[in-house]
């Protein structure tokens, strides 16, 4: 007789989103989908508004990453403008990097000592009172205060290139509207105190020599858990080098062929299209000149790392070559890596944020540029998850007649579904009882694409979680309710 199980809401992630799983008659598990239920409508609302509204206005799909797609909304603004990404003056472009580099410091390391740790200090079947960020800050003092403070820095970069730590005005069309002065650089670089860069760069090596001791323990679950090989998409620095704000686009498959190689993201309609499924608001994308059934692809920090050549720092280059070197310079494709991938992400802003708090380009006052305006603009950039898509028309009042957005956890839709399969059944075949860890196993493998599900802030605490099991028939067999905890 077969069953039904569904996983609802998903913990531990931003928004909200369900896990169906199906078992056969004879217990193992037949099919698993990932379902976003929630519904977001920026592409059609903000149809009509004023173009130069778009990097303040879609900030609010999300209370986690609102700066990166406040920077998207900036790159395509400044093509409509008439300012393309490479005209932008030297603060204008060091300022939004400065921005940037923040932001992934910050959401790296929220994800990584507040998502992720617990399952890794305490195990995927660990108790569930323990398991969560309060646990780690009774039992791991101090790694929790190392992730705040860490954290706070990242967030005090934000407040000072866009005013605020959360949805900021800095970025402009065609530059920045501030520039940094000298006592909001030395804040940064003071001696003698925890909280500036230096430390930050050495606390996010101290988590990566955490994680990677972590693994040589526990090699055969990093290494194995949710692992299958995938195509990867990202942009590259024209050089090949990582770069998180600007690139081109580059594609390569599971065993490191390019298929596509180093494009104009302007041009990205020529290679990517959106498909769609009943059971699911959020689209898949995929490379077009593979198809909808093979072209799908990962992003994030698994497929940066698999995508670009080098990374241009030098502590974190070192760590990238070792960290190629355990997959003999063949892309990595085991999901759990993509922790590993995350911190070397982590270290590398660390290094990006001291190198441009030390450049004196950031205290000039000529921040802005302007060109002959277009009616369209397409703006890219590496957010925290994953290549993040923003693209606007405009008519002749400069009003916007079409948005289209395609997210980083969008781009991530199939392979996280096959992640949640093989978990799964990694722990459900041949269950009959569900169990508090068989349900976060299957979360586990969501929660290394750290997925941005909805565009909300996190909840102080536990989320509710209620798990149904049914039968061929849709009968209910038996059900596990999780109540909120704060």
């Amino acid at each position: 007789m077969g069953r039904k199980i569904t996983i609802e809401p998903v913990t531990r992630v931003e928004g909200h989103g369900k896990v169906t799983i199906h078992l056969d008659d004879t217990g193992n598990v037949s099919e698993s989908r990932f379902h976003i239920v929630e519904f977001r409508g920026f592409e059609r609302f903000s149809q009509g508004r004023p173009y130069w509204e778009m990097p303040v206005l879609v900030q609010r799909l999300c209370g986690i990453c609102p700066v990166s797609h406040h920077l998207a909304a900036a790159k395509a603004v400044d093509i409509i403008a008439g300012v393309g990404p490479e005209d932008l003056t030297p603060a204008g472009e060091k300022m939004r990097r400065l921005m940037h580099y923040g932001q992934m410091f910050q959401s790296h390391v929220l994800h990584f000592f507040h998502l992720v740790s617990p399952d890794l200090l305490f195990g995927i079947h660990g108790d569930p009172a323990l398991r969560n960020v309060i646990g780690v800050a009774l039992e791991h003092k101090d790694l929790a205060v190392m992730g705040v403070t860490m954290r706070k820095f990242g967030q005090e970069i934000i407040r000072a290139t866009a005013g605020k730590k959360i949805h900021g005005t800095g970025a402009i069309p065609g530059g920045i509207n501030k520039n940094l002065s000298i006592e909001e650089r030395d804040f940064f670089l003071k001696q003698d105190d925890p909280f500036n860069a230096d430390y930050m760069i050495k606390w996010a090596q101290a988590a990566l020599d955490f994680l990677k001791d972590y693994h040589k323990k526990n090699k055969d679950f990093i290494d194995g858990f949710a692992a299958f090989p995938s195509s990867h998409l990202s942009l590259v620095r024209k050089d090949g080098a990582l770069d998180l704000y600007h690139g081109v686009l580059r594609a390569v498959d599971a065993e490191g062929k390019k298929i596509l190689h180093d494009v104009d993201y302007q041009d990205y309609l020529q290679y990517i299209g959106e498909g769609v499924k009943s059971w699911s608001y959020m689209k898949f994308p995929y490379l077009k000149s593979i198809g909808k059934q093979d072209g799908w692809y990962r992003v994030g920090p698994l497929a940066r790392l698999n995508t670009c050549d080098f990374i241009p720092s030098t502590l974190a280059q070192k760590e990238f070559e070792e960290y190629r070197k355990y997959t003999k310079g063949k892309p990595n494709n085991m999901s759990m890596h993509m922790h590993w991938a995350r911190l070397i992400e982590t270290l590398h802003s660390a290094e990006v944020i001291k190198e441009l708090l030390l450049d004196k380009d950031l205290q000039s006052t000529d921040l802005v540029k302007t060109g002959t305006k277009a009616k369209e603009g397409v703006g890219l950039v590496e957010a925290p998850r994953g290549t993040l898509f923003h693209h606007y028309q405009v008519d002749d009042n400069d009003l916007i007649t079409m948005t289209n957005l395609i997210v980083s956890t969008t781009n991530n839709n199939e392979p996280m579904n096959r992640a949640v399969n093989l978990a799964a059944k990694d722990q459900m075949n041949g269950q009959k009882e569900i169990t508090e860890g068989m349900m976060n196993g299957v979360e586990v493998a969501i929660r290394a694409y750290d997925p941005c599900l909805s565009c909300a802030t996190h909840a102080v605490g536990k989320m509710p979680l209620i798990v149904s099991m049914y039968d061929d028939k849709d009968n209910l067999i038996s059900t596990q309710k999780r109540d909120a905890v704060f």
